[in-house]
């Protein structure tokens, strides 16, 4: 299915959304923040959808915002506009969403897209890709959650070097720095993502939404409201189906199949 400059494709379980404007990098114009957005809430009540992977077509995942857009007199929305419109509901909707999001970057993602692949769940990039913050080089800040998402993934001192330098960073040196997940080579990207996102998809899907919640939480909260909130998830997970089916299957010593209840 296609709408717009995103591309929706469901199958066994998985929503593949795919950034579709390969011309230009996948920069974001209006149009396609809003198609995004659209797409994300479409997936988050589709019940057939138990895993999500955010991809881009072409060379590029995302070169961040189309600045064509943004230097047109006519059809410029404006910061305000893009920032309070497309890019922070984008990254809520990603953090919110209760099924696992797979970030397959599969290439450079940069500025704004490469803080929308920090903000999915297990970021898998191809080896080729590059991430690089780019908004310090024409005089602007780290937007899309930037700020909040970096400096948690690898340090204080290496994320403001990264804002404020815009160093170029390979997939093996986000790798290392724990920016991403993994990174596997160009032949195997495409059967690595398919791998992991039907692995995603039959898990226990209440459960993995609960995860995701839980680690939201502990960005803010101290280590006793945090353990309250465990206790309480824990208590609501452990009345779920597919609780009681992992434990039969533990017990019986077979594979349990989980239907995300």
């Amino acid at each position: 299915m296609s709408k717009n400059s995103i591309l929706l494709n469901i199958d066994n379980d998985v929503a593949y959304i795919t950034l579709n404007r390969p011309e230009v990098f996948n920069s974001f114009n209006r149009e396609m923040a809003l198609s995004l957005q659209d797409i994300l809430d479409d997936c988050e009540t589709n019940p057939d959808v138990r895993a999500i992977v955010l991809t881009g077509s072409g060379k590029a995942f995302c070169a961040g915002q189309d600045l064509k857009e943004v230097t047109d007199r006519d059809a410029n929305p404006g910061f305000k506009k893009i920032l309070e419109e497309h890019y922070n509901p984008i990254i809520s909707k990603i953090r919110s969403s209760r099924k696992p999001i797979i970030g397959a970057i599969n290439g450079v993602a940069a500025g704004a897209g490469a803080n929308i692949a920090l903000a999915c769940d297990i970021v898998i990039a191809d080896e080729k890709v590059s991430f690089i913050q780019a908004f310090s080089l024409i005089g602007l800040i780290p937007d899309s959650g930037g700020t909040f998402f970096l400096p948690r993934l690898i340090g204080f001192q290496k994320a403001t070097a990264l804002a404020m330098l815009g160093d170029k960073i390979s997939a093996e040196e986000a790798e290392r720095l724990g920016m991403i997940y993994t990174y596997v080579s160009s032949e195997e990207f495409e059967e690595t993502i398919q791998k992991y996102a039907l692995k995603l998809a039959k898990m226990p899907t209440k459960a993995l939404g609960m995860i995701k919640e839980l680690f939201n939480a502990s960005m803010t909260n101290n280590l006793e409201t945090q353990l309250a909130l465990e206790s309480k998830f824990q208590i609501e997970a452990a009345q779920s189906n597919d609780y009681a089916e992992g434990v039969a299957a533990f017990i019986e010593k077979r594979k349990p199949t989980f239907n995300g209840n």
